[in-house]
């Protein structure tokens, strides 16, 4: 009975429904949050290929979806070290017994910036204008499309129904962004770009906005839910300007001139060779590599396997074994990578080895497999060919920072006798070709997350439709029972397990020539900041600074004295790690 008194609700819920947050629970500052955090300064952040839209279900850039979830909240949110649910827009949630039927209650202080209240009816014209069919909100389409339209029981309560039992539910539910429906209803949603000023619900807003060179984002000292104690100590900066920039070295170039505070470093030539001189020397710019539970992705060559050359599962081996990572990483990255063998190497340890095959560089094992495969050389042109057709592909790539590492691929192509032909073509005609599966080969990189879902990637239903994650058209029907059952499994350890089978079949079948990765997020940064010890969130990159972080206006003047008169900054440790440094 204690938990139904202990709710003040205006609606009813069924005896079997678990209630969150659980009696007892009190909400307590976000553990990552300096207690020494302070209000006030600019952030410029440093970001890449400038959005075409600010709303984040119409554009799938990274940069949008940070600036998006800056404006607008979602339903719950995930607790930074224990990645558990918490109350966000909504105060209180049930999940049914069968786990089919989820209802949220929306916190009676929640107020969009016009002073609106937020409301059931702005969760429902979301889902509405989400899953509206003229509107290209595809990939959340997917996610939302499992349920039927909710029920708005009353002003401030909503319920929505599963169409099948599944643990991505209530991170489906919760995880998605609320807009204002009385400020966008009268407008066309696939036009909705959020360029000016919008009605937002969140922390910051946007107010300037300079097409293709920056956006500015403003702190609101109005925003309803700043007195929360999860919120102490975060959403610091009263201004964040995101800077695009058109590749990486750009970037560098502006934060060696001061130009943007901070900078990710995504290329190992500049962390070992341009880290150098006074500026670092001096300790004036930080150079830490912060090692944390951000969870890893993958990169890799995807071959398209819907139709030849790569349908043959000896061809995908043979080129797995005609890139040479090894070289490449020794010789052009300074060994600052691992390379891969597995889509989910975060899930191995000591107590789960990792099992999958490890594809050296060996010419002779690839040869024996293309000849294995059914492939001979031309007698007069010493080419590969079969039944006639000579063995060769077209490598779709948006950027000439590839070309250098598929020189060295094709000088082994070659040897074998491969013909690889370069097309190079801008992001946006390559985002193209990859939606609409008009590939050979490419380059494709891939983040993960904390709860991993592998149906958009690997299951066969997602293998033909267009603009899906399933983009080597991946089909196996032991991976599809694989992912079936661990849809009902809401014991993340359990479904892990399954993860590693599903891995290991997925390797077996070499989808991508896997290559390499980093354990670690490298930061450069001018040294004005106050931050946590941890310097990032536990499970985010670089992106999660912008909520932990604070100006420091004596840091900053003890930057500006040091580089006037040439003197040195104390040294901070360059590597970080997480658990050494997280609650000392």
């Amino acid at each position: 009975m204690k938990k139904f008194l202990a709710l003040i609700l205006t609606v009813s819920f069924a005896s079997a429904d678990q209630i969150f947050p659980e009696p007892g629970w009190v909400e307590q500052p976000d553990a990552i949050a300096s207690p020494y955090a302070r209000k006030g300064g600019v952030l410029r952040f440093a970001a890449f290929r400038p959005p075409k839209s600010l709303n984040a279900y119409l554009d799938s850039n990274t940069y949008t979806r940070q600036v998006f979830d800056m404006m607008y909240e979602t339903l719950l949110a995930i607790d930074s070290v224990t990645a558990e649910f918490s109350p966000n827009l909504a105060s209180r949630w049930t999940i049914s017994d069968d786990k089919l039927t989820f209802t949220f209650e929306i916190d009676p202080r929640a107020k969009w910036s016009d002073g609106v209240p937020v409301t059931a009816a702005d969760v429902e014209w979301t889902y509405n204008a989400v899953m509206d069919p003229k509107n290209a909100t595809g990939a959340t389409k997917v996610i939302l499309g499992v349920f039927e339209p909710p029920t708005v029981l009353n002003e401030r309560t909503i319920r929505f129904k599963a169409k099948e039992c599944h643990w991505r539910n209530l991170l489906a539910l919760g995880d998605f962004e609320i807009l204002p429906k009385h400020a966008f209803e009268k407008q066309e949603f696939s036009k909705l770009n959020l360029t000016d000023t919008p009605v937002v619900s969140g922390p910051y807003v946007l107010t300037k906005v300079k097409e293709q060179i920056e956006i500015q984002m403003d702190r609101r000292p109005d925003w309803w839910a700043v007195d929360r104690p999860a919120n102490r100590g975060t959403m610091n900066f009263d201004k964040v300007i995101f800077r695009y920039y058109t590749d990486n070295e750009n970037a560098f170039e502006a934060f060696k001139k001061g130009q943007v505070d901070v900078y990710a470093v995504y290329t190992a030539r500049l962390w070992a060779n341009e880290t150098h001189g006074e500026k670092f020397d001096k300790n004036w710019a930080v150079k830490q590599r912060v090692h944390n539970y951000e969870p890893i992705g993958f990169q890799g060559f995807a071959m398209n396997m819907r139709r030849p050359p790569f349908d043959d599962l000896r061809v995908r081996q043979a080129f797995a074994h005609l890139v040479d990572r090894e070289t490449m990483n020794r010789t052009m990255m300074f060994n600052a990578y691992f390379l891969h063998r597995s889509y989910c190497e975060d899930l191995y340890n000591d107590k789960h080895p990792c099992k999958n095959a490890f594809y050296e560089f060996n010419i002779d094992k690839a040869k024996a497999l293309l000849q294995e495969a059914g492939y001979r050389p031309n007698p007069q042109t010493g080419l590969l060919e079969k039944n006639g057709v000579p063995l060769k592909f077209r490598f779709l790539t948006r950027d000439s920072s590839s070309e250098k590492f598929l020189a060295l691929c094709n000088h082994a192509f070659k040897q074998v006798g491969i013909q690889m032909e370069i097309d190079r073509k801008d992001f946006a005609a390559w985002m193209r070709d990859i939606d609409e599966y008009n590939f050979d080969m490419t380059w494709a990189s891939w983040s993960s997350q904390i709860f991993r879902d592998p149906e958009p990637m690997w299951s066969s239903l997602e293998a033909d439709r267009p603009s899906g994650n399933n983009i080597t058209g991946f089909k196996d029907p032991v991976v599809d029972e694989l992912i079936k059952k661990q849809k009902t499994i809401f014991n993340t350890a359990e479904r892990n397990e399954i993860m590693r089978k599903i891995d290991e079949r997925i390797a077996a079948q070499v989808p991508y020539v896997l290559l390499w990765n980093s354990g670690a997020t490298r930061l450069l940064y001018w040294d004005t900041f106050g931050m946590p010890d941890c310097i990032l969130s536990k499970f985010n990159d670089e992106r999660s600074l912008v909520g932990y972080w604070w100006y420091d206006p004596d840091s900053a003047a003890e930057l500006k004295a040091a580089m006037k008169s040439g003197a040195v900054l104390p040294h901070r440790d360059v590597e970080v790690y997480f658990d050494e440094v997280f609650n000392k």
